[in-house]
């Protein structure tokens, strides 16, 4: 029989943080699990400090090693060599609850494909936490309908974020979704898909996981590379849903619809003529489609990002 659960780990350059994360999973009072650590390429001691501390403590784990390829490619490679009935993802600089495992497995039964559960923000710079989003508990027969009540709601913790899920192995190799190498903010594109996809959610409120706010963390980058790969993600799932008739997409379709504008928003002419001609300029228009005020500041977009700032301070 299958373990209960894989733990995904990708590893770039975090000797600082490694041990609080694998102390973390070290104290799970549920040992029916498997830790993956994937060494992405690191130029420091992150790598032997996981082999030393995760034999010391007694953790059940592999460590992989690959050349740096990046985020998404150390989850796949994570993913290939899981075995877990369900799988987690940490980022090696966070950490989960003492009672994570045992309170998913208390969960599960078997037949739902995401279980999401909530977690709280820590903010470095200021050593404090955030107040975790209050989450209800509840139930749903189809991915998309857990994704279209809940990914516009207003919260402090990215309803994006993949870590905030414990996902069932098989519906994810079933229909392949996997994480788009080469690009940030991957959980963007990953999310959407993997709600499309699932059957049975569940939702549980119980704080399981600790995400840390770097200074220099890809969320508080507001970087050219950023810009264009967010303007990827919103042409990428645009092209896809358009094809879904059977759904209501009027929920992706206004998450869209920011990701094609908050690329655009605090930036310069320079930077606009660097990412003006990415737009998928059909499947902006069709995305914008969901509120006047969307459908308005397109058009303005369509003339000049300067015009389409200028109405957005309106």
């Amino acid at each position: 029989m299958a373990i209960k659960f894989s733990i995904i780990i990708p590893l770039y350059n975090v000797e600082r943080y490694i041990d609080k994360c694998i102390e973390s999973i070290a104290i799970q009072s549920f040992n029916d699990y498997e830790a993956i650590f994937v060494d992405d390429g690191c130029t420091d001691s992150s790598a032997i400090f996981v082999e030393e501390l995760a034999t010391k403590r007694g953790i059940p784990f592999k460590l992989i090693h690959q050349l740096n390829q990046g985020l998404s490619a150390a989850r796949n490679v994570g993913l290939k060599e899981a075995s877990g009935e369900y799988v987690l993802f940490i980022d090696s600089d966070d950490w989960i609850e003492p009672d994570t495992l045992s309170t998913l497995a208390g969960d599960i039964n078997g037949d739902e494909d995401l279980i999401y559960f909530s977690g709280r923000r820590y903010f470095e710079d200021s050593d404090c936490f955030e107040e975790p989003d209050l989450l209800e508990r509840k139930e749903y027969e189809t991915g998309w309908d857990y994704y279209s009540e809940n990914a516009l709601r207003q919260r402090k913790f990215a309803f994006v974020c993949v870590v905030l899920r414990a996902y069932r192995r098989q519906y994810l190799l079933g229909n392949n979704l996997r994480f788009e190498p080469g690009i940030k903010h991957e959980d963007n594109l990953f999310t959407p898909l993997a709600c499309f996809y699932a059957k049975k959610v569940k939702v549980i409120p119980t704080v399981l996981y600790n995400y840390r706010i770097r200074s220099n963390s890809i969320m508080t980058s507001r970087g050219l590379q950023n810009r264009k790969d967010i303007i990827h993600i919103a042409n990428t799932l645009a092209e896809f849903f358009s094809k879904q008739q059977t759904i209501d997409r009027t929920t992706l379709y206004q998450a869209l619809t920011h990701h094609y504008q908050s690329s655009f928003c605090n930036c310069t002419k320079t930077v606009d003529k660097e990412l003006l001609p990415l737009v998928d300029w059909k499947a902006y228009k069709t995305v914008s489609r969901t509120k006047l005020r969307h459908r308005i500041q397109y058009c303005a977009m369509r003339i000049s990002p300067v015009l389409f700032r200028m109405i957005n301070k309106i």
